[in-house]
């Protein structure tokens, strides 16, 4: 259990927390807390932090309705705070779903990715028609074509996988998870959407409770 006096609060009676979407891992916000508004945190289950600019306390979605339900909260040596929230809504004051959302600086070269931005990517592909695109040739033929084309890519994954070839399996694995992604953005289905699924059954327990029942 968190001992609220064992924390190192700064001179000012503050320390910082660390807001990070429970779902997506995302880090969504840098946020103050003192003793009170961690209190406040701890007993209403969801985030209260203390504004420096204001010098007030403030709960977040009190106004906006995003509010921060707390999943977690771990510490850093006792001096910094990670706290785990599951979201109504955008972090950003801005509307942005991350305060982070704006990078000031890229490694020339390095090139991120994540699941969320290749998504975008896709449904950019639908909406503008790039020319010469795979993904807009794709959008252009239709569902049959995507059909198709996953039940493709899901055979070659057997092959792969049956034949013990790791590297080409994974090859495979996103290839199909490429055009499964393909389906989402034409059938209207989000990430958060399939995120929301799974998290609701449990699917793990559920799967082995289910083989059970079969045997």
């Amino acid at each position: 259990m968190l001992n609220i006096e064992e924390l190192k609060f700064d001179e000012k009676g503050l320390i910082p927390a660390v807001v990070v979407d429970a779902k997506t891992k995302k880090i969504l916000t840098l946020a103050y807390m003192n003793k009170e508004s961690l209190r406040i945190s701890l007993e209403e289950g969801r985030t209260c932090f203390w504004s420096r600019s204001r010098q007030e306390l403030w709960r977040k979605g009190e106004t906006s309705g995003n509010v921060q339900r707390i999943v977690s909260i771990g510490d850093c040596d006792k001096d910094a705070l990670m706290v785990v929230v599951d979201k109504s809504g955008p972090a950003c004051h801005l509307g942005e779903d991350s305060c982070f959302h704006n990078p000031v600086f890229i490694q020339d070269g390095y090139e991120s990715f994540s699941m969320d931005s290749l998504m975008e990517l896709i449904e950019g592909r639908r909406s503008e028609k790039k020319e010469g695109s795979y993904t807009t040739y794709l959008f252009e033929k239709g569902l049959d074509k995507i059909l198709k084309k996953i039940g493709e890519e899901a055979t070659e994954v057997i092959i792969a996988a049956k034949d013990e070839d790791k590297q080409e399996t994974i090859y495979e694995i996103a290839d199909l998870a490429y055009h499964v992604m393909v389906l989402m953005v034409e059938a209207g289905i989000s990430l958060e959407d399939v995120r929301n699924e799974l998290a609701s059954r449990h699917v793990i327990d559920h799967k082995v409770k289910q083989e059970k029942m079969t045997k």
